[in-house]
């Protein structure tokens, strides 16, 4: 369990910023569940979805994610896993490799999610992408209601990763606005 509570470069919960807000949204909390929960709203509802938006900032690292409160789904997770591991929650990363067509016709590419230890529940998976017109994520543990169903030629990368995968992370590095990043999403075959 230990990795999936570690801070690293990208989940730099050692920031003032998001140590700061991981204690505000633990404040008065009792249980895990809870403050996951408390946790996962406010990224899902106070951070922009860098392509919903069409945002011309690429972040990366957590705490980049907080200053600008943007991000593409995979820096929005990396936020989430910053909260929740300072908080002492058990958090990883997974994957969905879904169609992108509503930004570029014909592509597939890479849906970041993470993956939350609950001492009632067991390993649960989340999608705190941001909700919009047709997207309904919640947080309803034990049951799973992500941001996306899978359709054809999309599947799920399930394996409970302790960092985020490096093609994700390259990715988010390399491109930086939003012409770029439609361009470029990280991607990977089954």
């Amino acid at each position: 369990m230990q990795k999936y509570l570690y801070a690293t470069d990208i989940i730099d919960y050692h920031n003032e910023y998001i140590q700061a807000l991981a204690k505000e949204l633990a404040q008065d909390i009792t249980d895990d569940t809870q403050l996951a929960k408390k946790c996962y709203e406010y990224v899902r509802d106070n951070i922009r979805h860098s392509g919903d938006y069409k945002e011309n900032i690429t972040t990366v690292k957590a705490s980049d994610v907080l200053k600008h409160k943007t991000g593409w789904c995979y820096a929005k997770a990396h936020l989430l896993a910053a909260l929740l591991r300072a908080n002492g929650i058990p958090t990883g990363f997974c994957y969905q490799r879904l169609s992108c067509s509503e930004y570029k016709p014909d592509i597939y590419c890479l849906h970041g999610l993470n993956w939350i230890y609950l001492k009632a529940h067991g390993w649960y998976r989340v999608d705190c992408r941001g909700n919009k017109e047709g997207v309904d994520a919640q947080f309803t543990p034990p049951y799973e209601q992500l941001a996306f169903k899978l359709g054809n030629n999309e599947f799920d990368l399930l394996e409970n990763l302790a960092e985020p995968l490096e093609v994700v992370v390259d990715t988010l590095k390399t491109y930086k606005s939003y012409d770029e990043m439609i361009c470029h999403f990280p991607d990977i075959q089954e």
